[in-house]
């Protein structure tokens, strides 16, 4: 679905159209050649490739080897006169918002062929995405069409590509060639998780979604390198309703007024839909019944034509998810989905790495391994662990990441101290950080909130003791990394198993020892 006939001429006139070239160089005949590909990855260099020249971590060197690899001309927020003279450029003012116009140019806008759903919020969205999906897919596979996108911070599916994500939005190029490979697949719909930094950063500038959902914000994103103040990061989570068709609110949130404000001044948005477990919200939901293997609820929909009060069975545990089910409901009636497969959709769904409960042969040791890694979804995860396994000792298994949401040291320490018999400290992604310095910093804050705990970096290993040593009528919860299969260590991801993997491995381990 590339393009593939836009000449260089083309780029810089419509990029000059959108107020963003402050200079270019297009000598001759260079101007009518065809932009064959536009990347800013040296490594993947070819013949008639634009050379995006971006990133804090930019090296002159890279111009070079990309003009060397196939490269003939260069867009940069700069000149880099070590190009040469002769050297076609185009100077931005705004890369970022550059990359998501040109996106959006060689992929022929198509993000407007298909069905869009932009889901936010710092907790549920990846749940909300999953029970999307599976509602979608069962509509679709009913009507003989195939299996819908997702674009997620867990996995990725295009009908072309299926991945494990590397991050919860991807960068405008990688995110156009989703809706790309979907359409060119015949995909009708597609459901992904839009970030607050996506947002920001105009990673989705330009779309504009059939369904625009918020969830809630938390405080787990605001430090000095993601969102500077609260307020910071609730704007960036407003940019989403300038950018949907229909609002799509949780009415439960504690910024849920602040949020209608946003939708109801959007020019783009025409409709505004809400949910939640109060009586006011357009969906609402009632006689929440938990269990350890899933959640019952009910709700229902006042409206003379399409109205509707009925019961839902979710796959998985966890009280909290009753409102991201909520969320998956009010979409699928904001796009006419019937209510058979918001059912059977909800029934069947199931999120890798997301509430995923094991258990020993004698059934008195459950693991659950969840993604759960900022204060909303750890709090959460203690309260209906709390209510679905009452009197049960309840450990936990965590990290905190380098360089990143530094405030969740405080907040997930104080968490797990007030709430777990002992908490196991471990790697989680440290990146560039001593994981040394990250885990004694969150073990000073379980002690802080009374709590016990033991530091055991290396994760394989904290999740082997946390299991070995377990009691009868215990709970241990495996929160951060999910199903996910790398760990970053320095500045390289080290291909590792999953949090998965290990729990069932320990647990046949210990089944085989009691066995003895």
């Amino acid at each position: 679905m590339a393009a593939g006939n836009h000449c260089l001429n083309d780029y810089e006139s419509m990029l000059r159209g959108k107020g963003l070239v402050t200079a270019s160089f297009i000598p001759g005949k260079q101007g009518g050649r065809e932009v064959a590909f536009i990347s800013y990855d040296t490594r993947e260099m070819e013949p008639g490739t634009l050379f995006v020249c971006k990133g804090a971590h930019f090296k002159d060197e890279y111009l070079a080897a990309a003009l060397k690899g196939g490269a003939f001309a260069y867009i940069a927020e700069k000149k880099h006169e070590e190009a040469g003279d002769d050297v076609p450029y185009i100077i931005v003012n705004d890369m970022r918002k550059t990359l998501a116009v040109m996106a959006d140019y060689y992929y022929d806008s198509a993000w407007s062929k298909i069905k869009t759903i932009g889901i936010t919020g710092t907790k549920g969205k990846s749940t909300t995405t999953f029970f999307m999906k599976q509602i979608l897919d069962d509509f679709e596979e009913a009507n003989g069409r195939p299996e819908t996108a997702v674009v997620s911070g867990i996995d990725n599916y295009d009908g072309a590509v299926r991945e494990e994500s590397r991050r919860t939005t991807p960068e405008a190029f990688e995110l156009w060639q989703h809706f790309s490979n979907a359409v060119e697949s015949g995909i009708g719909y597609l459901t992904m998780e839009v970030s607050s930094q996506a947002l920001k950063y105009d990673r989705t500038y330009g779309i504009n979604f059939d369904i625009g959902c918020f969830m809630n914000i938390g405080e787990d994103h605001i430090s000095p390198i993601e969102h500077p103040t609260l307020e910071d990061y609730i704007e960036s989570k407003m940019i989403l309703f300038r950018q949907c068709k229909t609002a799509v609110i949780n009415k439960d949130s504690k910024y849920a007024k602040m949020t209608l404000s946003a939708a109801e001044a959007s020019d783009v948005t025409e409709r505004i839909l809400t949910f939640g477990e109060n009586g006011d919200a357009d969906i609402v939901g009632y006689d929440v019944r938990p269990g350890r293997d899933g959640v019952t609820f009910r709700a229902k929909r006042d409206d003379a034509e399409n109205g509707f009060d009925e019961e839902f069975t979710l796959g998985l545990p966890g009280t909290f998810n009753v409102s991201n089910a909520l969320a998956a409901i009010t979409i699928s009636y904001a796009l006419g989905i019937p209510v058979e497969y918001m059912k059977s959709g909800l029934r069947k769904a199931r999120v890798a790495g997301r509430m995923e409960v094991f258990r020993n042969r004698s059934n008195d040791l459950a693991v659950i391994v969840d993604y759960a890694h900022n204060q909303m979804s750890f709090q959460a995860l203690f309260d209906s662990t709390a209510k679905e396994y009452p009197g049960w000792t309840v450990n936990i298994v965590f990290g905190c990441p380098g360089k990143k949401a530094l405030g969740r040291r405080k907040t997930l320490g104080e968490i797990a101290g007030k709430c777990a018999a002992l908490t196991y400290i471990t790697e989680e992604d440290e990146g560039e950080e001593p994981v040394e310095v990250i885990s004694k910093e969150v073990a000073g804050n379980v002690a802080a909130a009374g709590g016990k705990y033991v530091i055991i970096n290396d994760r394989e290993k904290a999740i082997h003791t946390a299991i070995m040593d377990a009691g009868p009528e215990t709970v241990i919860l495996i929160t951060g990394k999910g199903r996910e299969t790398r760990q970053k260590r320095g500045m390289k991801y080290i291909d590792t198993p999953s949090d998965v993997d290990y729990t069932e491995r320990f647990i046949r381990e210990k089944d085989g020892k009691q066995a003895d």
